[in-house]
């Protein structure tokens, strides 16, 4: 129970990596608020871990919106009285494109989610973190956030590498605060955004020839790196990418 009665925010904890770790948070004794878009996928997640005997709330947030992280995290206040630990997992895949034919309207979108929702999920989280006396932030990459692949995904990987560019940033300016911000890096998880891609049976063997382990990830275990990173057990780690990628990033 390394979370006995903290309270954590996990954005886009809907489904995928987020659900799966919003869940664990819960288990291990977490007050887990749930912030996304998709109002009933949200409350089905709340559902399933109050079921579990875990405790969670639901509040439709769109990360890319300041007023509504602001409205998030005030209400958090106003609910439990302070905010401990904050998972940043929302984001969105793309297309694939090149670098001539992606649009300017997907590369928005993209970056609005992926990176511009991050930074405003820290601007407002922050604060209320250094009030109870510090905390932890996770933020998602990936390990395209270390790298670029073949794949024409340029506005997902400027995403991703700012995530990591942010986190050292607000990792360095709160380090002497009892902060800390981290990043997460997994490999290939398989996720709604890829599921589809992965039902093709080269696709998915090309993903898994990506790590030497010689499989993909599964959503809990880049859980329980975020619970890592987040814990006590992680007290003298900040400004770190952590890479859960079955060795993919030492080829």
């Amino acid at each position: 129970m390394r979370f006995k009665n903290k309270v954590v925010v996990v954005t886009g904890g809907t489904s995928g990596i987020g659900k799966a770790t919003a869940k664990a948070f819960a288990k291990e004794g977490a007050i887990v608020v749930i912030a996304g878009r998709r109002e009933e996928e949200g409350k089905v997640v709340v559902s399933e871990i109050i079921s579990e005997g875990g405790a969670a709330s639901f509040i439709k947030t769109d990360i890319s919106k300041s007023s509504d992280l602001e409205a998030l995290i005030q209400q958090i206040i106003n609910e439990f009285g302070r905010l401990d630990c904050a998972f940043n997992n929302a984001g969105t895949a793309e297309a694939p494109a090149s670098i001539t034919d992606l649009t300017e309207d997907e590369w928005d979108r993209v970056l609005n989610t992926n990176l511009k929702g991050v930074w405003l999920s820290m601007k407002y989280q922050i604060p209320a973190l250094l009030k109870t006396g510090g905390g932890s932030i996770v933020n998602m990459s990936s390990v395209y956030g270390l790298k670029a692949t073949s794949i024409p995904l340029p506005a997902y990987i400027a995403s991703k590498h700012g995530v990591i560019g942010i986190t050292k940033a607000a990792a360095l300016q709160y380090a002497s605060q009892n902060l800390r911000v981290n990043s997460v890096c997994p490999g290939w998880i398989p996720t709604e955004a890829n599921d589809a891609a992965l039902e093709e049976p080269s696709m998915k063997a090309y993903a898994e020839s990506l790590h030497p382990m010689g499989r993909l990830g599964t959503q809990e275990e880049v859980a329980q790196a975020v619970l890592w990173l987040s814990s006590n057990a992680a007290s003298f780690v900040t400004a770190h990418s952590f890479v859960a990628d079955g060795g993919s990033m030492a080829q």
